[in-house]
């Protein structure tokens, strides 16, 4: 039976490759919104449909999906679909000539919305917009490029096509994660340039895509010259800097709150009010559904409300394409360039 609700901020996931009596129950939470899938969550493009339609049944309006559908080795969903190159080759490519290289980017972009959008999923959080100071493991070769400019043009061209695939883009991880070390999984990473250093490299691919990009993801990283809290817990990066300066009116996502690196703000509820103080709409809780649970018990307990305007603004973020597009001629068009250029 499909239930009548809204869509609430949380962003949950499942436990398997089908819903589970546990995940149905949960998934009718009107707090939740929207699912993120995982490697454990696929076995076949059979197997995802059906997921996804499971999914979509439960709710009305009916809860938006997820992914992290990057390339290289951020990519959930492998066997089925195209093996998308790590972001990096693309930086190779537009070093060599950039024509091609912003032509690559765009048809990645048209392929990942195309594959994403026939399964039943809304979107995929890319493109990485990190700065590749060949600093930061986690990040390394997910970022297309050590200079700001060629971030933003293979960018720039990789979300058109999502754009034009019917999906949207999803920035991250604002202001810049690349220059750290230290993993914001695992670690409470600082970065300790001043502003004037950040400003001038890192936060220029968001600057320029902030009227193309749908949303953003902010860091759980502590830029110690702007502000004391992670950016995704800081209203002067998320407010004002962020919304005010950069003009940015998208949908802004929390990084995971499971995460060591939003341990600073303390248990997973405080972590949540933080994000929505300083200006988050949605808060992901990921692998970890016990945690999932008591954020939701602890939310409701505080008196939370879901706000008036999130349903509307989420839906934006509902994949608008044709679900057949993997059989048209632009999608063969896509992957026949990609592999003359050995992308694929």
């Amino acid at each position: 039976m499909t239930i009548a609700s809204t869509l609430g901020p949380v962003m949950a996931d499942v436990a398997g490759t089908a819903l589970t009596d546990d995940d149905a129950t949960r998934l009718q939470d009107p707090l939740i919104g929207s699912i993120i899938l995982f490697a454990r969550n696929y076995e076949s493009p059979a197997q995802l449909r059906a997921l996804t339609a499971q999914i979509k049944a439960l709710r009305s309006p009916q809860l938006l999906i997820a992914v992290d559908h990057e390339g290289g080795r951020v990519q959930r969903f492998q066997e089925g679909f195209t093996k998308i190159p790590p972001m990096r080759d693309l930086g190779t490519l537009w070093d060599r000539s950039l024509e091609e290289g912003r032509m690559a980017a765009r048809e990645i972009g048209y392929v990942i919305g195309a594959e994403l959008g026939a399964h039943g999923i809304d979107f995929s959080f890319t493109p990485v917009l990190d700065l590749d100071w060949g600093a930061s493991g986690v990040i390394g070769h997910r970022a297309f490029h050590r200079k700001p400019e060629a971030v933003a043009e293979l960018a720039g061209a990789l979300i058109a096509g999502l754009h034009e695939a019917g999906t949207v883009a999803c920035g991250k991880h604002f202001p810049g994660h690349g220059h750290v070390r230290a993993d914001s999984h695992h670690e409470i990473p600082r970065d300790d340039r001043n502003r004037e250093e950040i400003f001038a490299d890192d936060l220029i691919p968001f600057a320029l895509l902030a009227a193309e990009l749908d949303s953003i993801m902010p860091a759980h990283v502590i830029y110690e010259a702007i502000d004391s809290r992670p950016a995704g817990f800081s209203p002067v990066w998320l407010q004002q800097i962020l919304r005010k300066d950069l003009g940015f009116d998208g949908i802004l996502f929390s990084d995971d709150l499971t995460m060591e690196g939003a341990s600073v703000a303390g248990g997973i509820v405080d972590r949540a009010e933080a994000a929505f103080a300083a200006g988050c709409d949605i808060v992901p809780v990921c692998n970890n559904l016990p945690l999932c649970d008591q954020l939701l018990a602890g939310l409701q307990s505080r008196g939370y409300v879901v706000p008036v305007g999130l349903a509307p603004r989420l839906e934006r973020l509902r994949y608008r394409g044709n679900a057949a597009a993997m059989q048209d001629t632009r999608y063969r068009a896509a992957l026949a360039t990609l592999a003359k250029f050995d992308l694929i």
